[in-house]
């Protein structure tokens, strides 16, 4: 169900979780120390930067009584190579988007869970084709970018639409339109007035960037409108052997996000001098925070948002091979007093 070449690479990452997960990987069966964590461009993985500049998982970890937690932050372009380094073993925690947390659980059979959200920014789909004014108005043909075909939360959105409008049977029906690339290279690519890629489903900040900046950009659709509110994008998970082995650091990161996302309500614009400074982001300050005053752009939260709905569009189409009953089953006990959906 998922295109090459991100079917050969997520095939090959199953094929070492059953390994890993059925005990035969003492990386994920001993304490840590060190731990690798994952997350992708754009200010909608704002709390992490937050957490790594301040050092939150180590204060946290020390506070529990692990003293010298070590940890070391990666970027990567999508969340498909995201969760391949976690299936393989490479790294120990992502933060990246729901349909990836939910293929995971399911494909590990619970042997991948979150741990808790962090941000339910909403997402854009933005082009500089005028005929495209709608989401009806994609023909074939159209390429549109999104960070990972099929599986990421664009892709999925994307589906979901489709099936509105078009019948549940038809939900896969612009699968063929999207073309995989990063949030970055995907901005550069609509900057560019030759290029073949003129719409992308894109996340903060670039979805402003490219409206302030590319001629003739303008919305096609927005996330909460396709899923009925508020989504989350944004979430820290991990395979429930690692969690087993570091009870400690898994709570550390709750109470970690849980500080950071308090940080940015109490005191934004610094917030966002730290995201440019972790990032390099060149991104003015004023833009940034002119940014975060958008409409649902303060979404910062540890609960889950809406992730129920996007496991039950995935259920629908036959994805998901096990229906959760409630987003506790694909979320470790530690967010479960939360008030998820």
């Amino acid at each position: 169900m998922i295109h090459s070449p991100a079917r050969r690479a997520f095939a090959a990452g199953l094929l070492t979780a059953s390994t890993l997960l059925a005990g035969l990987g003492p990386v994920f069966a001993q304490q840590k120390s060190e731990i690798a964590i994952t997350r992708q461009p754009g200010i909608i993985y704002l709390p992490t930067h937050i957490i790594e500049k301040q050092g939150l998982i180590e204060k946290h970890a020390e506070r529990l009584g692990v003293p010298g937690v070590k940890t070391k932050w990666i970027t990567f372009s999508g969340g498909g190579s995201q969760t391949d380094a976690l299936l393989a073993g490479g790294v120990d925690i992502v933060n990246t988007g729901t349909g990836n947390l939910l293929l995971l659980w399911d494909r590990t059979r619970g042997g991948v869970k979150g741990i808790v959200a962090t941000s339910a920014l909403p997402l854009l789909l933005v082009s500089r084709d005028p005929k495209i004014q709608t989401i009806k108005d994609i023909a074939p043909g159209d390429k549109v970018a999104v960070p990972t075909v099929k599986v990421s939360t664009q892709a999925i959105l994307l589906q979901m639409a489709a099936g509105e409008l078009w019948g549940a049977d038809q939900s896969g029906r612009l699968d063929a339109n999207t073309v995989q690339l990063g949030h970055p290279d995907a901005a550069i690519a609509l900057a560019n007035s030759t290029h073949e890629i003129k719409t992308h489903f894109a996340a903060p900040p670039f979805q402003y960037v490219e409206l302030r900046n590319v001629p003739g950009a303008h919305i096609v659709a927005r996330s909460p409108d396709i899923i009925g509110g508020p989504l989350t994008q944004g979430q820290f998970f991990t395979t429930t052997k690692f969690a087993d082995a570091n009870p400690k650091i898994v709570q550390a990161v709750r109470a970690a996000s849980e500080e950071a996302q308090d940080f940015i309500r109490q005191d934004t614009r610094k917030a966002v001098e730290i995201y440019r400074e972790v990032t390099g982001d060149k991104t003015s300050v004023e833009d940034l925070l002119s940014y975060l005053r958008e409409p649902g752009m303060m979404e910062f939260n540890l609960q889950p948002q809406g992730t129920m709905r996007f496991a039950e569009h995935l259920g629908r189409i036959g994805t998901l091979r096990t229906k959760p009953k409630a987003w506790t089953d694909y979320y470790l006990p530690v967010a479960h007093d939360l008030s998820g959906s």
